[in-house]
Formats: structure tokens, C-alpha cells, sequence
């Protein structure tokens, strides 16, 4: 498990540091990708907003939709971290290290995050409203940095 969790880190970290440093704009990009980063950005609010009305007797449902938010999210720092293998080569070792910072900022904001999830699975029903805040609250700040990192780079 800790071998799955490295390596996953190691994927977030190489996907953040290609928005932050790589010098190639994302304004290359087709319209249908623009059109498609705005449904995703919508999809992301309506599920916090999903969540946020579950009550403890849906919690089964809230972990659902919260389970395939992270999803949405590995999916888009996937993508980040494709084009960034892509354009390693070309970025000097000033951009490589700012992309490590920011890297690590968003990897601990997705450990985060994932944490509170873990609580959304087990928690009671006199924590649900407590940890449900907190998973959103983190969730909102993961998705935020993610997509800083799409509209910067």
C-alpha cells in the first residue's frame, strides 16, 4: 500500500511540476479542451455541493460521489503529469525545481484530502457533519490548486 501511495505521490508531483514550470501553455490547447476543463470545473462544484446535502443515512451515497471526485482529480493531474513527461527535456533546472515545490504543496493537499474520505467512510453519525465539512473544505482546496495549475501553465 505504501508502494501504491509513493507511487502515486511520485505521479501527482511530476504532473504539478509540468503546470508550474513548463514554459507551453495549455492556450495551445484546442477549444474543445477549454470547453471540456469547464465542465470538469462544474462537475467538481456540483459534487461538493452533492455532498454537502447528504445526511448520515446517505452517507453510502455521499462516499460514492466523493470516491469518484478523487477519481476526476487523479484523472486531470494524470493528464498534467503526460504532458509534462512530454516536455522534462526541455525545461531548465530552475523550472524543474519550482515544479517540485508546487508539486509537494498539491501532493499533501491530495493526502489531505484523501484522509478526509477515509473519515467520510467511517465515521459516526455524530462526526458525519464534522467530517463532511472537513472533506469538502479540502476537497474545494485540492481542486482550486489543480486547476491553478491548469489555467497558469
Amino acid at each position: 500500500m505504501k508502494s501504491q501511495n509513493s507511487r502515486r505521490a511520485s505521479q501527482i508531483f511530476i504532473a504539478v511540476a509540468f503546470f508550474a514550470i513548463a514554459s507551453v501553455s495549455l492556450g495551445d490547447q484546442s477549444s474543445t479542451s477549454g470547453i471540456e476543463l469547464k465542465d470538469v470545473k462544474e462537475k467538481a462544484m456540483e459534487t461538493g455541493q452533492a455532498i454537502k446535502n447528504y445526511s448520515f443515512k446517505k452517507r453510502d451515497e455521499a462516499v460514492k460521489k466523493a470516491k469518484a471526485a478523487l477519481d476526476e482529480m487523479d484523472k486531470r493531474i494524470a493528464t498534467m503529469e503526460s504532458k509534462f513527461d512530454k516536455k522534462w527535456n526541455e525545461m531548465d533546472q530552475s523550472a524543474r525545481e519550482k515544479g517540485r515545490a508546487t508539486m509537494a504543496k498539491l501532493r499533501k493537499q491530495r493526502n489531505e484530502t484523501a484522509e478526509w474520505y477515509g473519515g467520510l467512510k467511517h465515521s459516526s453519525s455524530k462526526a458525519w457533519v464534522d467530517v463532511k465539512k472537513g472533506f469538502l473544505k479540502s476537497y474545494k482546496e485540492l481542486r482550486e490548486s489543480v486547476d491553478r495549475a491548469y489555467s497558469e501553465y
